[in-house]
């Protein structure tokens, strides 16, 4: 039996996939498709119902991706009278689509569960943030040692992916003990779609850590991709300081904001 759309909305939202919903709000005159049409397209490409095929159909799915990608719904407002004006098509009436992002929670995972790792995990999840923590010492994946934590993965971090969906709701923190378990895991991470991967640690660490990237093959245009040293500057020394300044950098890049101080705007 085939699914409904519905249905493959509470599917893809099990799984933690994005995915559009497009539906035609308003129609007058000649139209493909009537008000209420919809149709539900995924993030990789495929998409099912429609709302009128044909030219129309290809420009909705465009900027289905594009709400995909941005998160922002849009009004759509086509005229189907002439082609050569730019219209989609000559039925010779209006039609207008809302597009809808449908998208999973947010998600902070944090790789390397000691002080700092729980101290974030505790401001994440106070922030309204799905939280995942990752550790390949059990001991420190586990709800006693991180009672803020929804999820806990015990495995390597090169292994992660294998184990949760990295997309684009997905901030990647590593709290972790060194150079030597961020090099062998970092590009395995390197190679998802997460919004957010940073590292914790000082510039030293930092650039022994790009010098071994490099050294396995990693290209600059990945290495880009990591924030570090982690956070903003608020010369945070303590677990719960540090983990003030990471969040306040992912508030601020995932809010477009600049850091600066409220009293020089």
């Amino acid at each position: 039996m085939t699914k409904t759309i519905y249905q493959n909305i509470a599917e893809l939202q099990a799984r933690g996939e994005s995915m559009a919903l497009c539906t035609i709000t308003a129609a007058q005159g000649s139209t493909p498709r009537h008000i209420g049409s919809k149709m539900l397209v995924f993030e990789n490409g495929e998409f099912t119902g429609t709302v009128g095929g044909g030219e129309l159909e290809h420009r909705v799915l465009d900027e289905a991706w594009v709400a995909i990608a941005d998160g922002k719904p849009r009004k759509l407002n086509y005229s189907m009278t002439d082609p050569a004006l730019g219209d989609p098509g000559v039925c010779g009436g209006q039609v207008e689509v809302f597009v809808e992002p449908l998208l999973p929670p947010q998600k902070i995972i944090v790789i390397g569960g000691g002080h700092v790792g729980k101290a974030v995990a505790h401001l994440a999840k106070w922030l309204g943030f799905r939280v995942a923590v990752s550790d390949d010492r059990a001991e420190f994946c586990t709800i006693e040692m991180n009672p803020d934590a929804d999820e806990f993965y015990p495995v390597p971090m090169e292994e992660l992916p294998n184990h949760v969906n990295i997309n684009r709701q997905t901030y990647l923190i590593l709290t972790t003990r060194g150079v030597s378990t961020d090099i062998p895991g970092l590009p395995v991470l390197l190679e998802t779609r997460a919004a957010y991967i940073g590292v914790i640690g000082s510039r030293r660490r930092w650039s022994m850590t790009v010098k071994g990237l490099k050294e396995i093959g990693i290209e600059n245009n990945k290495i880009e991709r990591i924030h570090s040293p982690i956070g903003l500057e608020l010369n945070a020394e303590t677990p719960e300081e540090i983990a003030v300044s990471i969040l306040a950098e992912i508030i601020m890049l995932r809010n477009a904001g600049s850091g600066k101080p409220m009293s020089s705007h």
